[in-house]
């Protein structure tokens, strides 16, 4: 359940390797989606909202500010924005079993 399937206007696919795969998740006021998952993941708010999760018969509403760097366990829910802002967020999922970096791969530096 990929949220940049379940909802591929919200989710954008900014970048992905083997190690992890970065995505961006913008909506506005009253928007909701579908029914997905993500692995392990840090969360990074880019502007502060509020949203409603819902994971089976269980609800929580969170309320975010800008700048929020989070821990985000896997999981599995759909969610609704319900303040009165867009949700601007950056979402880095970790993959399982990457291991280290291929032999001769610079330690420094992006790439």
């Amino acid at each position: 359940m990929d949220p940049t399937v379940t909802d591929p206007g919200k989710y954008v696919c900014l970048f992905e390797n083997d190690r992890v795969r970065v995505l961006a998740y913008t909506d506005v006021p009253g928007d909701a989606t579908h029914l997905h998952s993500h692995p392990d993941s840090v969360m990074i708010t880019l502007a502060g909202f509020r949203r409603r999760l819902i994971m089976g018969d269980a609800t929580r509403d969170v309320t975010l500010e800008p700048h929020e760097v989070r821990w985000l366990d896997a999981q599995e829910h759909r969610g609704e924005n319900i303040g009165d802002t867009p949700s601007h967020a950056i979402f880095v999922e970790l993959k399982e079993g990457a291991g280290p970096p291929p032999e001769g791969t610079p330690p420094l530096g992006p790439s």
